[in-house]
């Protein structure tokens, strides 16, 4: 049976070529990968890669819109997971942090080699990160109104807690002290202390 006739099968080679396209951008940088390194670190015949893809941009691109996704998806379950301001941001922050030290490899090709993708794809991402941009602003501004933030600018405070999250990335080893749980719970606590929270709604 062909790959072609084989949806299972043919999935499973297009997500072997997704994760070795992961490893060999983190590790060489889009620029410098070639489709001939990504195939021959998913075990495949350079020829393989194009049945399955265009080209070394087109991973790329699955990669970033699946990370911003992805993202935006747990982005959204937290907001969903509570009505109170000060958990929706807990849970939002430790869950983004958790993400990027987790999953710190794919993180840094999300984050740092969108500069490689094609305008239309760039486009489309840029479009993704600004709606998450806008859930967390909205999420900041419902605390304000609430009264239990004191911040004067909740658009720059979002971009902040973005930016705190999207780091990790960079600086995370596995081999490190600290894990992703451990990372999530104090960057939660950082962004409330970041967002001015009012000492009567602080936790106990």
């Amino acid at each position: 049976m062909t790959e072609t006739s084989d949806p299972p099968r043919a999935d499973a080679t297009r997500a072997r070529l997704l994760a070795a396209a992961v490893s060999t951008f983190a590790a060489k940088g889009f620029h410098a990968t070639t489709t001939r390194d990504i195939a021959a670190a998913a075990g495949m015949s350079p020829a393989a890669l194009y049945v399955h893809h265009r080209s070394k941009e087109e991973l790329l691109y699955l990669i970033a819109r699946g990370g911003h996704e992805r993202t935006l998806a747990r982005l959204r379950a937290g907001v969903a997971s509570s009505s109170d301001p000060v958990e929706q941001v807990r849970r939002v922050i430790r869950d983004f942090a958790v993400f990027h030290a987790r999953d710190h490899t794919t993180a840094r090709v999300v984050h740092y080699e969108l500069a490689a993708l094609s305008p239309e794809h760039l486009a489309e991402i840029r479009a993704i990160r600004q709606i998450t941009d806008g859930e967390i602003r909205r999420l900041v501004e419902r605390g304000v109104a609430a009264g239990v933030f004191d911040i004067v600018d909740p658009a720059m405070a979002a971009t902040a807690l973005l930016s705190l999250g999207i780091d990790i990335a960079r600086w995370y080893r596995d081999d490190g002290g600290w894990t992703p749980e451990d990372i999530g719970d104090r960057y939660a606590e950082l962004a409330l202390r970041m967002l001015g929270l009012r000492p009567a709604h602080d936790a106990v």
